[in-house]
């Protein structure tokens, strides 16, 4: 029998607490104390000499507009700055605090200078990174002072790490993508805003001196501590546990394996709906038709949102006239789905994807005298889908989907990309290179780093250099191999030995930065990390390291694998997902 260490033994412990609790009502835990959230500092006015600059004019603000002034100050040499739709949302938002004299003094962005107030606060940047070592301590034991003081909850008498104590300071808000609310401001939260959970016998958190809490609640259903709504898109934020808590593991755990179940049931649902499609009545078929998008394309399902209430994004269920183009032949390929729509933070979704063509003519009798704005799928909704899968396996909803469909490519990729006699740089590329598959799958795309191209010319001039040096011990080789036919004495031989050696280092140093190199290309619009937190199962990355010798701090953080300390205990080497 495997031995599992006390991480699995807890874990399999909260396992069976959960699902009794769940039984009885949901209830999650008996006791929960904490301190409450720790909010960010209060307002500091910039120094007299500091001036915000009007059409040529030094003016004084108002505290509330210099606040607000400052976030853009210290955006100044970012790409949102250039932005039309952050500038409009910033400088509307931003005229709302202040003063009537303000507003009727400033009017116009484009006669806006915070060329003053940028240069102070890179100023202080330059400072934070001289500080001493001394200076840095100080800030280091402050921090873990308010670690320990905020960042630890009682969990039914046990002590446990709180995710993200640290209430948000206020800021511009920035979005993925194009999003349509850049720039807007994100209001301080305050005392007043916050909803506390904890149990009625714990000591409840004080709120800071002046203020009270929104309201005191004690809901033993749910894990959170603390929760508000952010003003920018009415989105409830949470204080949770870490995701190294055991109730974190237990949920990320039974996740995964919802997630393998499917993979035993897959093929029965995927021949239901494929039946979908010949059904004479055409809910049946869009249901039939939107499955095999979320199966095949790993689409998210889709929420319905009130108009204006956000970003014009969608999913599959919400997917328009507008969001796709029929092809019957395109790039020598038949029956060609076009699609082009903002998915999930604004990030744009786009792909040319062959179907079958049963589906290629059922999508064509769903957009049968319908306007461009009308929904493709006008008779089902998120709701109604969930509902029918859940009737085919307990537990399986459309995003059960998008982690098996992740997992699983993850797994294949990795069987066909990995053999053991790859070098550690060689294994790693083809692992972020299978991570990569995943991400463009779920449409995980991130913008280039500002640094890209300063940090590819900094590897460029690093391979130039290696290519350098690995041709004069060639030509050093060549040298010693000529003296040692000629000599053929001990030292001689000593001397070509050496040559080798050198010349074999360098060549397995100049393959590595070549590696390097393609990884962080391949790597430049593409964002691993999310797939890799969310909808891959660890266990396939912790069994792949064990099998293949790579340690697993080359694939998961410190973070990360606090995160996932369960799979990492108990994964074997021969897992397959």
């Amino acid at each position: 029998m495997k031995h599992f260490s006390n991480v699995f033994a807890n874990l399999i412990y909260h396992s069976v607490t959960f699902k009794r609790n769940n039984a009885n009502n949901g209830k999650k835990w008996s006791t929960l104390e904490h301190k409450g959230p720790f909010f960010p500092p209060e307002y500091e006015p910039l120094p007299s000499n500091v001036c915000f600059v009007y059409n040529g004019k030094s003016i004084k603000l108002s505290l509330a507009a210099e606040e607000v002034a400052t976030f853009y100050a210290k955006m100044l040499d970012h790409e949102y700055t250039t932005k039309s739709v952050f500038q409009e949302n910033f400088f509307n938002d931003w005229r709302e605090e202040m003063t009537e004299e303000e507003r009727e003094q400033i009017n116009k962005l484009s006669k806006c200078d915070f060329s003053h107030m940028a240069k102070y606060f890179l100023e202080k940047t330059e400072e934070k990174k001289a500080m001493t070592k001394e200076q840095k301590q100080v800030l280091k034991e402050e921090n873990n002072r308010l670690t320990e003081e905020y960042g630890f909850c009682l969990l039914d008498g046990h002590k446990e790490k709180i995710g993200n104590f640290r209430v948000e300071p206020p800021g511009l808000f920035r979005g993925r993508g194009e999003h349509p609310k850049m720039g807007k401001l994100k209001k301080r939260i305050l005392p007043e805003d916050i909803t506390i959970n904890c149990s009625k016998d714990s000591k409840i958190p004080e709120a800071p001196k002046g203020h009270r809490w929104r309201k005191v609640q004690h809901d033993d259903t749910v894990t959170w501590l603390a929760s508000w709504v952010e003003n920018v898109q009415g989105n409830l934020k949470y204080i949770m546990l870490n995701p190294s808590s055991k109730l974190k593991g237990e949920k990320d755990w039974q996740k995964y394996e919802v997630a393998r179940k499917l993979k035993l049931k897959v093929e029965t649902i995927r021949r239901l709906y494929r039946e979908d499609w010949k059904n004479r009545e055409m809910k049946i078929r869009q249901r039939g038709v939107a499955l095999y998008f979320i199966d095949k394309l790993a689409l998210r399902a889709g929420n319905e949102k009130e108009e204006g209430e956000t970003a014009d994004t969608v999913g599959c269920c919400s997917l328009r006239v507008e969001h796709i183009t029929l092809h019957e032949e395109k790039g020598g390929q038949e029956f060609v789905v076009e699609f082009d729509f903002l998915g999930k933070d604004s990030i744009r979704y786009y792909n040319e994807v062959p179907v079958e063509s049963r589906v290629f003519r059922n999508l064509k009798l769903f957009m049968e005298n319908k306007d461009p704005e009308d929904d493709l799928f006008d008779r089902i909704n998120t709701i109604y889908l969930n509902k029918h899968l859940n009737q085919s396996m307990p537990g399986l909803t459309a995003k059960v989907f998008r982690t098996f469909n992740a997992s699983t490519t993850l797994q294949d990729q990795l069987n066909k990309l990995t053999t053991a006699d790859m070098t550690l740089e060689e294994k790693l590329l083809s692992y972020n290179r299978a991570n990569r598959a995943v991400a463009i799958l779920c449409n995980h795309q991130r913008a280039a780093p500002k640094t890209f191209e300063k940090s590819m010319q900094n590897m460029l001039d690093k391979i130039a250099q290696k290519q350098q040096q690995l041709d004069v011990a060639k030509m050093e080789l060549k040298e010693a191999k000529k003296e040692h036919k000629k000599a053929g004495t001990e030292r001689t031989r000593k001397l070509v030995e050496k040559k080798e050696a050198a010349v074999k280092r360098l060549e397995e140093q100049l393959k590595k930065l070549q590696l390097q190199m393609t990884d962080r290309e391949e790597n430049k619009v593409i964002a691993l990390g999310t797939s890799k937190l969310n909808y891959l199962d660890p266990r396939i990355s912790v069994a792949w390291c064990k099998k293949f010798n790579v340690p697993i701090e080359k694939i998961y953080n410190k973070t990360q694998r606090d995160k996932f300390a369960w799979a990492i205990d108990m994964t074997e080497e021969d897992f397959q997902f």
